[in-house]
């Protein structure tokens, strides 16, 4: 009868026990100091304007006022500013995941020429800031007559350089042999693409659509300049609006900001498993 070998975990030292107490604790104390800001935000959305920055500083005020976050819906029109930016962030996420998908196959699995060089010169584009070309973008949508339009902004990020970096080096890992079979069993470009590509890409298209999400979310630069009337103005810019010449409801300010906050929030926390799984995965399964 033969013996079956049990495998014996190896004892920790003392040395690397005292490691990963050191690291947790760093880690804990990091994730700390990047609450802070949050705490400070929600503890200031219940107080009132002459207690945001009293000293010493109260955590949590004598008197919570949970009235702020009636207040901000009658200041500002928050609802028409909740709906211009979920329209704005929908429609670019998808049009975002779309061009990134359909560009990170052909440069991933397409023979064509100056390919590779032509893949080089677009990542490049990253590493320039949007300031630089700031004033030739603007001059060129309005020739166009898309500014102080949804249309221009949707139009103007709906390509993403770093959505395509990071598509492709996914679909890299994916077999050029099941590329090879569907094409063999009759299957179009277009057909790998959706019936095969996608499905495999789940984590990249997920990642992709999360960061595309928090940054077309939180956008107030591109708003600011290309929107003027006030019943396309985005949630951002409504924030701002709290903001007088003479006054600034911080309360206000913050109540807003963590309403604001909310979207992101559960968009995170539903699709936070797919950092998990990464990007560099090939999704291939079973």
């Amino acid at each position: 009868m033969a013996e079956t070998k049990v495998r014996v975990k190896p004892k920790m030292t003392a040395g690397k026990l005292i490691g990963k107490i050191f690291l947790y604790l760093a880690l804990i104390l990091g994730a700390l100091v990047m609450l802070v800001p949050f705490i400070w935000m929600l503890s200031a959305s219940l107080k009132t304007s002459s207690t945001v920055f009293e000293i010493p500083f109260r955590l949590i005020p004598e008197t919570l006022h949970w009235e702020n976050y009636s207040r901000i819906w009658t200041a500002q029109p928050l609802g028409l500013g909740f709906f211009n930016t979920t329209k704005l962030t929908l429609c670019t996420m998808i049009l975002q995941i779309t061009t990134s998908s359909f560009a990170a196959y052909a440069f991933a699995k397409l023979e064509f020429k100056g390919r590779d060089l032509l893949f080089m010169l677009y990542v490049m584009t990253i590493s320039i800031p949007w300031q630089v070309y700031m004033v030739p973008q603007f001059k060129m949508m309005t020739a166009f007559s898309l500014t102080n339009s949804h249309l221009g902004i949707i139009l103007m990020h709906a390509f993403t350089a770093m959505g395509v970096f990071m598509m492709r080096q996914f679909y890299m890992g994916i077999p050029n042999e099941l590329i090879e079979a569907a094409r063999i069993d009759g299957l179009s470009e277009y057909g790998i693409w959706w019936r095969i590509m996608l499905p495999l890409s789940k984590p990249a298209v997920a990642t992709l659509a999360i960061t595309s999400f928090t940054f077309e979310w939180n956008d107030f630069m591109g708003p600011l300049i290309y929107l003027t009337d006030s019943k396309l103005k985005t949630l951002q810019l409504m924030l701002r609006s709290f903001n007088t010449q003479y006054t600034t409801s911080y309360e206000l300010i913050m109540a807003a900001a963590t309403v604001a906050l909310i979207p992101v929030f559960i968009v995170f926390i539903f699709t936070q498993r797919y950092f998990v799984e990464g990007v560099a995965t090939s999704g291939l399964k079973g």
